[in-house]
């Protein structure tokens, strides 16, 4: 028996509005077949992709709330093994929306306050129009705030408020972490597993593998790093901030070239054995395999290869590699079809296949 149901996370973002709208749309895609839904921190109405800059995120509670809407959705609908994974874009985010309400000293609002910039005051005096004041560790201060209207963080904040997101996450249902990062280094990521792990032992990460880092350069200026800092001899290499020229070419067959690729080949194994990293993703790759193919055809059958470029480079490929896409027609569902118009007009039917369909001829 052979299986085409493939389980499908769904990923929603930050939920396209409050936890109402966060549940709705849970449910529509837990109805449509999602095992698994991804939610991130950030805020709705302004939310970013988690590799770019400007992403603003949202208090603990905010997101809690949507972690529970997305319980309930699937709860709502008999599904008591579905799964939640708590996406935090806190380290590559510095801004919050708003600031939240703190109950008692040391809850989730009052640790999450204590990341913002502030400055301290003495009085209304050392308020300007419209500014915000707040208590924080006794001391009456006010928070950083953007022209935008949006607040800012401490810098040096970002580890200490993803643990925080992490921890908070899976101790309020979510079942698996995402955490985004701006360069894919196992070490970076142990650090912040392990840290995570302190409270919650059995904490799991899903990782994304995301073209959009410039994974060649990245692991070069890994072992660069690496080789620099046991005192290696560099001097037939370029500059580690020249990355132009680590990404030259000729540096492909170089032994430092050679070693990034084999951290690479090696990152799914190192990272799952260092990093806890127990699911790895990697988005959009098909949209750059389509890209590549669809260039490196046009280049040949517009040039000197002509049909050749199809030919050799793609259709033979296929029938080396015995792919069912050779038989397109088939998976057009040419067959089905034929089935169909059978069971409708018996001997009469204008069938498609037959050996006259050149599918034959593979």
């Amino acid at each position: 028996f052979e299986s085409h149901v493939v389980p499908i996370i769904a990923d929603i973002d930050a939920g396209f509005g409050n936890e109402e709208a966060t549940y709705l749309l849970a449910k529509k895609m837990i109805e449509a077949g999602a095992c698994a839904i991804q939610i991130e921190n950030q805020v709705s109405d302004a939310k970013q992709c988690g590799h770019q800059a400007g992403k603003v995120t949202v208090p603990h509670e905010d997101f809690l709330a949507k972690i529970n809407a997305v319980r309930y959705a699937f709860l709502e609908l008999g599904i008591d093994n579905g799964i939640i994974v708590a996406r935090t874009d806190s380290l590559g985010a510095s801004l919050t929306q708003k600031v939240p309400v703190s109950q008692t000293p040391g809850d989730l609002a009052s640790q999450y306050n204590a990341f913002l910039e502030t400055t301290p005051i003495n009085g209304v005096e050392d308020l300007n129009e419209g500014d915000t004041a707040m208590k924080l560790n006794g001391q009456l201060c006010k928070p950083t705030r953007l022209d935008n209207g949006l607040y800012q963080f401490r810098e040096g904040t970002e580890k200490d408020r993803v643990v925080l997101d992490c921890v908070t996450s899976l101790q309020s249902g979510a079942d698996l972490l995402w955490i985004e990062t701006e360069k894919p280094h196992v070490k970076q990521i142990a650090e912040l597993v392990n840290r995570v792990k302190q409270q919650v032992p059995d904490a799991k990460l899903v990782y994304n593998n995301s073209p959009s880092f410039n994974w060649t350069l990245k692991f070069r200026e890994q072992v660069y790093q690496q080789w620099l800092d046991e005192g290696k001899d560099l001097s037939a290499y370029p500059s580690i901030d020249d990355n132009k020229a680590l990404m030259a070419p000729e540096m492909d067959n170089t032994e430092l070239a050679q070693a990034a690729d084999v951290l690479v080949q090696n990152f799914q194994r190192d990272g799952a054995r260092e990093a806890g990293i127990f699911h790895h993703l990697i988005t959009l790759p098909t949209y750059h395999t389509a890209a590549l193919s669809t260039d490196i055809l046009s280049e040949g059958y517009f040039g000197d290869l002509g049909m050749l470029a199809y030919v050799r480079d793609v259709q033979r490929q296929e029938i080396r590699r015995e792919q069912a896409s050779v038989k397109h027609q088939d998976l057009a569902g040419s067959n089905i079809g034929d089935t169909h118009k059978e069971y409708f007009s018996g001997d009469n039917a204008l069938k498609a296949g037959g050996e006259a369909n050149t599918m034959n001829q593979f």
